[in-house]
């Protein structure tokens, strides 16, 4: 992976601070396009440029859909000429490929799917050097070939680190740097764990922490100093762990009376927002860090649900269902304080990334809008229903890769063409 700055820049801060400490930097994916969970650097933040900033009546045009992709809650991944998503069926996890005009290329499996609380697949892909690596809800790590789908090995990090499974299944997606995948299964042999990319060998297991669980969050990868630090929650504190060792560098304690911390880590600056949404309970909180030490600077009563948050220009916004202000808000990032960018309702609790410089928000209740940033607030310039009847669990996020749209209901992958 390689790592750039996001958002502020070292002119915010001292000469003296700036030359001796560069700003903290997300790395990103070796792998153009979408390969990953939220994205190339895992931000919700898309490169693209060249589309619609406003959207015809009934939404942008409908390119294709499949259907039969299996149950689940998981996002699409993009990359080159290839789409790859995954899905439960009866008695299997099954992971799709498919050609960017939606003709099937390989389906294969990894492992049960999860029938428990919330049945369907939780976990996006990742691609990398020509393979696909996935987690399922019961904790098999799997790598494929990408190109035909077959299996190069598989291991059950749950199992081989001792851990339990959470309530409503293991949620993470995983990450790939250079030789190496990593996973938090949180067990009593490892907190975090790097597994050797090609064989699924272990190569480190951080330290494990007396009585923790794994959350529903996956990690970032940032570039802090000389270190490379993987920043993830688990059930009862957030923490960074060197890359390259394993060395837990840093933790604080996540106050979440019931384990609901499902929202990625965010960077902003030397600001790190997390997030978690215990019912009745929801906090924003700040974390200032470096490469050694983290601090609690904030922290902001909203409940974020399923979507995900983002940082543009110093800034945070997310959708709140409740707390402080309610309905999707923007925050500053070195104080917490919120205000309201758009009122709950019907266009409001869900989930966003950013592209060409609109919000692209995908509501639980399954409708999807571009919003515009003014100095109003949000500002729709275009809505469309994604699926129709009583939705409540429209919780896959969006995805904005060359010039298409992806977005999932369950047995449904859509795909719409936003070029301008």
């Amino acid at each position: 992976m390689a790592c750039v700055g996001m958002g502020i820049t070292t002119a915010a801060w001292p000469r003296s601070m700036a030359a001796q400490e560069p700003m903290p930097s997300l790395c990103r994916s070796a792998t153009q396009d979408w390969p990953q969970w939220r994205g190339q650097h895992r931000d919700g933040i898309s490169a693209e440029t060249g589309l619609l900033q406003s959207w015809p009546e009934g939404g942008p045009k409908l390119l294709w859909k499949v259907s039969g992709i299996g149950r689940g809650y998981s996002s699409p991944i993009v990359v080159a000429d290839a789409v790859y998503i995954t899905g439960d069926e009866d008695k299997e996890l099954v992971i799709s490929a498919f050609t960017l005009n939606g003709q099937p290329r390989w389906k294969t499996t990894n492992g049960e799917p999860w029938k428990k609380s919330y049945p369907g697949a939780r976990s996006s892909c990742c691609f990398d050097d020509g393979k696909i690596y996935h987690l399922n809800a019961h904790g098999r790590l799997a790598c494929l070939d990408a190109v035909t789908g077959e299996e190069a090995w598989a291991v059950n990090v749950l199992e081989r680190y001792a851990a339990k499974n959470i309530i409503w299944g293991i949620s993470e997606s995983v990450l790939v740097d250079g030789d190496r995948v990593f996973a938090t299964p949180a067990g009593t042999k490892g907190l975090m764990v790097a597994l050797d990319k090609r064989t699924g060998a272990p190569v480190w297991a951080t330290p494990a922490l007396d009585g923790e669980l794994a959350s529903y969050s996956s990690p970032v990868l940032i570039q802090a100093g000389k270190r490379k630090l993987l920043v993830n929650s688990c059930s009862k504190h957030v923490f960074a762990a060197d890359s390259e060792t394993g060395a837990l560098v840093w933790k604080l304690p996540q106050a979440d009376p019931k384990n609901t911390v499902n929202t990625t880590p965010v960077l902003s600056g030397r600001m790190l927002l997390f997030t978690d949404s215990s019912p009745d309970y929801g906090i924003v909180f700040g974390v200032k860090f470096d490469d050694n030490t983290a601090s609690q600077v904030w922290s902001r009563e909203l409940k974020i649900t399923h979507g995900g948050t983002v940082s543009v220009d110093g800034r945070l916004y997310g959708s709140s269902s409740r707390g402080d202000v309610t309905g999707w808000f923007t925050a500053d990032v070195e104080s917490g304080k919120p205000t309201q960018v758009k009122p709950p309702g019907d266009l409001s609790d869900g989930s966003m990334i950013v592209a060409d410089g609109r919000f692209y928000c995908l509501t639980v209740r399954g409708m999807m809008t571009l919003q515009e940033l003014t100095e109003g607030g949000f500002r729709t310039a275009g809505t469309f229903r994604l699926a129709e009847g009583d939705v409540q669990d429209a919780w896959a996020h969006p995805v904005v890769c060359q010039g298409r749209l992806f977005l999932r209901y369950h047995d449904v992958l859509y795909c719409y063409d936003v070029r301008r």
